[in-house]
């Protein structure tokens, strides 16, 4: 199989930090997000940029791949994993930010290990329990947390229907009873997968709201995603970056439910032509000596 460069697939350089790789995530998830792009081959863009994110954003899986990736694998070498790793292992749920399950080089390089990250169980000094559990990962999209859904899911060839409710938290835990591969039960600990749009706060849901300078300083009426659908939102006169503003039990379910809090950032748009340019140069002059008062 290839071997994949997750940092050529975000565009970003192998020092990057923790934020300029959530940045760059973001920016392209929303670019090829198969619901908004009109691109060919989106929905595949997609989930290679989840993929890379997967791994770039937890520190065990990067450093990991760090330490493969400096052994001189570049993009395009065939990629043979070495003692100690490979076979499938992790959670191929089916239904997570991507779409669908990870590649064969994810499988291939993180599976194995995967599964015993994600918390498999040991018993401690003594005979092994006939009946032991089985704690594994489960990822799901923060849809899925909002409304509930019945999925289906593969662990390690097998595969089970999943209640997931509404409102479940990140670290709850969903038990199938006797569905170990001792006779133990399988227990489901829940993460959220990474959303193009959206970051969490507890029940509280966090978005970027992008708004041209004018709309900042003239106010509008700005239409923002929220896991229950599209909501207008009145945008105040004179908001600077970084406003936050509040919707009201748009977050996710509970008692009581969270918010969707939005906060302003204020993109200008580059100038393609002529008349875009003078429009721009008539704005500096307008404004001209108000940034020093």
């Amino acid at each position: 199989m290839e071997f994949k460069d997750y940092y050529a697939v975000l565009g970003v350089e192998p020092d990057a930090g923790d934020a300029e790789i959530k940045q760059a995530f973001r920016r392209l998830a929303r670019k090829y997000h198969p619901d908004v792009s009109k691109e060919k081959g989106a929905e595949d863009r997609f989930k290679a940029i989840n993929e890379a994110y997967e791994v770039l954003r937890d520190r065990e899986k990067r450093a990991q791949y760090d330490a493969m990736r400096a052994g001189g694998y570049r993009p395009g070498q065939d990629f043979r994993p070495p003692p100690g790793y490979g076979g499938p292992g992790g959670i191929g749920d089916g239904f997570g930010a991507g779409g669908g399950a990870f590649s064969d080089f994810f499988e291939a390089f993180f599976g194995a290990n995967a599964k015993q990250r994600a918390g498999a169980f040991r018993p401690d000094a003594g005979a092994r329990p006939p009946r032991s559990d089985q704690r594994l990962k489960l990822a799901i999209p923060l849809e899925t947390a909002f409304s509930g859904a019945t999925r289906r899911i593969d662990v390690d060839g097998r595969q089970f229907e999943v209640k997931v409710p509404a409102g479940i938290r990140v670290g709850q835990v969903i038990r199938l009873a006797g569905k170990a591969p001792s006779g133990g039960d399988l227990l489901l600990e829940i993460d959220y997968a990474p959303h193009p749009q959206f970051e969490v706060d507890g029940r509280n849901v966090l978005y970027v709201l992008p708004l041209a300078p004018w709309d900042a300083a003239l106010g509008t009426t700005a239409t923002v995603p929220t896991l229950g659908g599209a909501v207008a939102l009145k945008i105040p006169k004179a908001s600077d970056a970084g406003l936050k503003l509040r919707l009201k039990g748009r977050g996710l379910p509970g008692t009581p439910p969270g918010d969707q809090i939005v906060e302003v950032e204020i993109t200008a748009p580059k100038p393609e032509t002529d008349e875009q340019r003078a429009l721009y140069e008539r704005l500096a002059q307008a404004f001209e000596g108000r940034a020093s008062e």
